[in-house]
């Protein structure tokens, strides 16, 4: 192992499981396996890629998972990227997705340069984006509500004129 080679690594991230494949600098790439999301697990995993080279880039797709990988990642002194799944380059006639063949065309594309990254919140504005979409969604819930009553009560001959504000 070259003490100053790069370590690009794909992460494959599902609600259980992460889908760990890894090159180091030019050289093929290799599957590590499948880890658990707990914390022990990815500070196992950082440790381990450490010691395959001293720089270490991972990337993984944005999702429903969010960003505590990216900040745990961050604080072991990995580069990590989040990037757009949408923007991922694909072939044509590529479908067939596995977790395993995910990892290695992260791993790939990050090593060419070939992604597009996305903005990860800070813990602060990622709360304030959860309250304002809840305070949304329930503004939304009341509006279907009133309109479902005053469907109803038309329904029935009771005409409500009442501005809904």
């Amino acid at each position: 192992m070259d003490n100053d080679s790069t370590v690009y690594v794909g992460l494959d991230v599902h609600k259980e499981s992460i889908t760990v494949a890894y090159a180091i600098d030019g050289g093929e790439v290799e599957v590590l396996g499948k880890i658990e999301t707990t914390p022990t697990a990815i500070d196992r995993l950082s440790k381990r890629l450490r010691s395959k080279g001293q720089h270490i880039r991972a990337t993984y797709e944005a999702g429903p998972c969010g960003y505590e990988l990216y900040r745990r990642l961050i604080r072991q002194g990995v580069d990590c990227t989040v990037c757009a799944p949408s923007l991922i380059p694909r072939k044509p006639g590529e479908r067939v997705k596995t977790d395993r063949r995910d990892a290695i065309k992260l791993a790939r594309s990050l090593r060419a340069g070939d992604l597009s990254t996305v903005y990860v919140p800070s813990v602060e504005d990622e709360a304030f984006r959860d309250l304002a979409r809840a305070w949304a969604s329930a503004r939304e819930d009341l509006r279907q509500a009133r309109q479902r009553l005053k469907s109803f009560l038309l329904s029935h001959g009771v005409r409500y004129a009442a501005r809904a504000d």
